[in-house]
C-alpha cells in the first residue's frame, strides 16, 4: 500500500517546482502571470498571496473547462500563460499541476513549500479584506495541530 508521501513523490517527478524566492522574482518579471491558489475557500480567506485566484482543488478539473458551473474563464484562457500553483505546503499543488498538464496547460509550476514557505520567506500574505496578515498569525495558521485521533497508533 502506498502512502500519501509516496503519491506526492511520484507525481513530483512529472512537475516543475519553484521556491518562494523564485516566485518573488517571477512576479517582478511577469506581473501578468496567473497565481492559482487551490486551497479551500476558508484557507484562502484567512490568508493568501496578493492577486492570486482561488479555485479549490476539489473543483479544479471542471474549473479548467468550459460549460461547467465551476468554469473559471480566466483559468480556462490561461493554458498558454505562465501559471504558478500554490497550496499550504506544496503537496496539493503538485497533484494540481500534474492534472493541469494533462488538461493542456503548457507553462505550469508548483510552489515548493507552498504558502507556509512563502510566509517563512517573510513575504506578505493578505486576508479576504485585503489586509496584510501579521507574521505571528501566519505562523499560528500554518502550524500543524493534530488531534489525538489523527495520530497513528503505536
Amino acid at each position: 500500500m502506498k502512502k500519501f508521501n509516496d503519491l506526492v513523490a511520484e507525481s513530483a517527478k512529472n512537475v516543475t517546482e519553484i521556491f518562494p524566492w523564485d516566485l518573488e522574482e517571477r512576479l517582478t518579471k511577469n506581473p501578468s502571470l496567473l497565481l492559482l491558489d487551490i486551497r479551500e475557500p476558508y484557507e484562502f480567506d484567512a490568508m493568501h498571496i496578493k492577486n492570486s485566484l482561488n479555485v479549490p482543488r476539489g473543483v479544479l478539473e471542471t474549473a479548467c473547462e468550459w460549460d461547467y458551473e465551476e468554469t473559471v474563464a480566466n483559468l480556462v484562457n490561461s493554458r498558454d500563460k505562465e501559471v504558478i500553483v500554490a497550496c499550504r505546503s506544496g503537496n496539493r499543488s503538485i497533484f494540481a499541476c500534474e492534472v493541469m498538464q494533462k488538461l493542456g496547460y503548457n507553462n505550469i509550476v508548483s510552489l515548493k513549500t507552498g504558502l507556509r514557505g512563502w510566509s517563512d520567506y517573510e513575504q506578505a500574505l493578505y486576508n479576504k479584506n485585503d489586509e496584510e496578515v501579521d507574521e505571528d498569525t501566519a505562523i499560528d495558521f500554518f502550524t500543524t495541530n493534530l488531534r489525538k485521533d489523527q495520530i497513528a497508533p503505536k
